[in-house]
């Protein structure tokens, strides 16, 4: 692999996107052949990164939850046919059917996202004034009383990214395991795979030195120090390092086993990897759901087997290719740069594919970042500054009082020639971008600009 092109990647993102600290690992034929970390894991301290530094891993949580979900369906302790309110004290049917344990595991209740994590992210942090201090699981059933009138389809129809859903599925783990939900991962994964410093509680997280700071990049771009958002649980909880994450997916790339360790059976896990409902967002274009896993059958021409995780001050990805034997984990701070495209990035350089000519995602980034720039027509008579943001350009007209910000919304993008709209007054109108080796022309609305040189 080219260890130097990924390297210089990761930099270049850190540094455009203000992250202050990245870890990497990169797990082939058994061992983590590659690990290290970027940056800094605190800035004001100047302590740097490690590929055994702590981050908050996310949604990646969910794969835990799917795995104990499916250990005790293998243990015939539960079914995943079996209504949601056999094991919980919530009535959940959507249009008079009931959810079933499938449907939570899958995002397919028919109910769309109620926003619990969110309102307590960002009420906890103090971000927004709407604090939601749902504390236990129990909370977030008593929240989800009326659940079933928000719901927009039948079960099984939509997909609906549903972070409760998980919430209700550790319930279901502390209920069927007899214990509560982290215990049961701590000793039915965490301990099995030796994950010694995977963690839920902040009290272990205390006793622990080498852990990444929090940080929010405020609207100016300024690193704003914050703190992790404990309390979430069984959809987002769990933190974790490159190192215990390895194990994990070197576990699940060994079809549920590692070492003496058997975690699931391979059938069992292969009910976690199948494709059940398509997503809405997709990176590479066949996306499914399975359980507690994100699935595509054409990352060329491979299996890839993925999630990613996001608790606003962490980030983290973690992908893996069972037939190549090859995984990629990336946990990163804050949360202004994708991990799956680092981890996508990385996993491409191995498979000896160019990310940037192959992968969309990467070809229209790449091309992105030449749009940008301060914009002239003839004679230098109006100016304007060209701005990415996400997967759109703006058009910032400035004066010495006012700013006038139109989006551009993308339609065609090619090395050569890229094409948007921007709605003015309820019309569309077009934003065609020629792209040479060395000028950028724009022709918008009436005027012809010309590229005259970066923001």
């Amino acid at each position: 692999m080219d260890t130097e092109r990924l390297e210089e990647f990761i930099l270049e993102r850190m540094r455009e996107f203000k992250v202050p600290g990245i870890s990497i690992g990169i797990v082939k034929d058994g061992r983590l052949v590659y690990a290290r970390g970027f940056g800094f894991r605190d800035m004001e301290a100047g302590l740097l990164t490690t590929p055994g530094t702590i981050y908050g891993i996310g949604s990646i949580t969910k794969a835990f939850t799917a795995l104990s979900i499916l250990k005790l369906a293998e243990e015939n302790r539960l079914n995943l046919n079996d209504p949601v309110e056999k094991y919980i004290p919530l009535r959940l049917r959507p249009f008079g059917e009931p959810v079933l344990v499938h449907h939570l595991l899958t995002h397919t209740s028919g109910i769309p996202a109620l926003g619990y994590a969110e309102a307590f992210i960002n009420g906890v942090l103090g971000l927004k004034s709407n604090l939601l201090p749902l504390a236990t699981p129990d909370d977030v059933i008593a929240f989800m009383r009326n659940a079933e009138e928000w719901a927009v389809a039948r079960p099984g129809e939509r997909f609906f990214y549903l972070n409760e859903g998980y919430v209700l599925l550790g319930k279901i783990v502390s209920e069927v395991g007899g214990v509560t939900y982290e215990d049961y991962v701590i000793k039915n994964i965490l301990k099995p795979l030796g994950m010694g410093r995977s963690y839920f509680r902040e009290k272990d997280i205390e006793r622990d030195s080498d852990v990444a700071a929090s940080y929010i990049v405020g609207k100016g771009g300024e690193l704003i120090r914050s703190r992790f958002p404990f309390g979430v649980t069984s959809d987002g909880g769990l933190l974790s390092n490159v190192i215990d994450m390895s194990q994990f997916v070197d576990m699940l790339i060994n079809r549920g086993s590692l070492g003496d360790a058997r975690i699931i059976s391979e059938d069992y896990l292969e009910l976690a990897e199948r494709k059940y409902i398509d997503v809405p967002w997709k990176v590479i274009g066949d996306e499914g759901y399975g359980y507690g896993l994100i699935v595509s059958n054409e990352f060329f021409g491979r299996k890839l087997i993925y999630h990613s995780g996001d608790i606003l001050v962490h980030t983290a990805f973690m992908g893996y290719i069972p037939t190549e034997k090859l995984g990629v984990i990336v946990m990163s701070m804050t949360e202004n740069y994708p991990p799956t495209r680092i981890g996508l990035y990385a996993l491409s350089l191995i498979l000896n594919h160019d990310p940037t000519k192959e992968l969309r995602v990467f070809r229209e980034e790449e091309i992105t970042r030449r749009l940008e720039g301060i914009y002239e027509t003839y004679g230098g008579t109006v100016r304007v500054t060209i701005k990415r943001q996400g997967d759109y350009l703006l058009i910032i007209d400035t004066t010495r009082y006012t700013e006038e910000v139109t989006i551009l919304v993308p339609e065609e993008i090619r090395y050569d020639y890229a094409r948007y709209y921007a709605l003015i007054n309820g019309t569309r109108i077009p934003a065609e971008f020629y792209i040479g080796s060395n000028k950028v022309y724009l022709i918008y609305e009436r005027f012809k600009l010309e590229r005259k040189g970066p923001t």
